[in-house]
């Protein structure tokens, strides 16, 4: 039971919160307009739409194996905060659709009919749950778990086996419910929700690192130091044609910067070749590169 150490109250604390914030999203937006989230959440929303059983029942049944399947890959502390996680999922949805004076049973309560509102709102909120969970330790569902495990045994990514599950998904939806507009309007929701947890984990402002091949390292390296007030890495490198000594810069801007910044290389060494990558986290503990 070592692993417990590793167990942070501040990620209980966030896991919570995006527990919570997912429920919202699902059962104020999603599903009392009988549109369908991604994943298992999804499946757990048809299956509770053609069986007696709720959405909080199958979230816990479709999830916990999943999650406890994948512990030997995705490690003891992970699997105890994605089961936490999709513990609140549940029993906060639990809350809102059959103890809490809310009525979802035919329409949103704040977005009504309207499809569209529903479609996005839904998918934004729950995504601020998903990527809470991603970014503190956790998950929100299982599905990924899977995808973590199977997409390379089949020769495919990740996010190409999590797409191809909600696309087989969404058409099952269309075929039992014998309605193509519903699953239609729920890819919006998947979409907005896959974008919401990108801003979440990785940040809204992602950071882009510049690599800089040129004759003139030294006045280019001044240069940017002057303007930017950041660290700079530079490495020793041959012209693969000309065979001629040059330097590979490693710089790292904000997407304000990338413009002033070619500007500042390309005044220097206008034959210097440079190529923009985007960053999604970047650590430092000082300035000193």
């Amino acid at each position: 039971m070592n692993f417990l150490k590793e167990i942070k109250l501040k990620n209980i604390l966030m896991l919570t919160i995006a527990g919570i914030i997912n429920a919202i999203g699902v059962t104020i937006f999603i599903s009392p307009v009988n549109l369908y989230d991604s994943g298992i959440s999804g499946t757990s929303i048809l299956l509770s739409q053609v069986t007696p059983l709720s959405l909080s029942v199958f979230l816990l049944i479709l999830n916990v194996p999943l999650f406890i399947y994948g512990m030997k890959k995705q490690g003891k502390v992970f699997t105890v905060y994605a089961i936490y996680t999709v513990s609140i999922y549940s029993v906060v949805a639990w809350l809102i659709t059959d103890i809490l004076p809310i009525d979802v049973s035919v329409a949103s309560p704040l977005a009504g009919t309207d499809l569209l509102l529903c479609a996005l709102f839904g998918g934004i909120i729950s995504g601020i749950g998903s990527g809470l969970a991603i970014r503190y330790g956790g998950a929100m569902d299982g599905i990924e778990v899977m995808a973590v495990i199977f997409a390379k045994r089949i020769g495919i990514s990740v996010g190409t086996f999590v797409m191809l599950y909600n696309l087989m998904l969404y058409i099952i939806c269309g075929l039992a419910m014998q309605s193509w507009i519903l699953p239609l309007y729920s890819i919006v929701t998947y979409y907005a929700g896959l974008k919401t947890i990108d801003f979440i984990v990785d940040g809204f402002d992602r950071a882009k690192s510049a690599i800089i091949i040129t004759e003139h390292p030294t006045e280019i390296c001044d240069a940017l130091s002057y303007h930017f007030e950041s660290g700079i890495t530079k490495l020793d490198a041959k012209g693969g044609y000309s065979n001629k000594d040059k330097a590979m810069i490693y710089f790292i801007v904000n997407r304000f910067q990338v413009a002033r910044m070619k500007d500042i290389v390309h005044t220097i060494d206008p034959h210097a070749y440079i190529t923009i990558s985007e960053v999604a986290d970047v650590y430092s503990l000082n300035n000193d590169k």
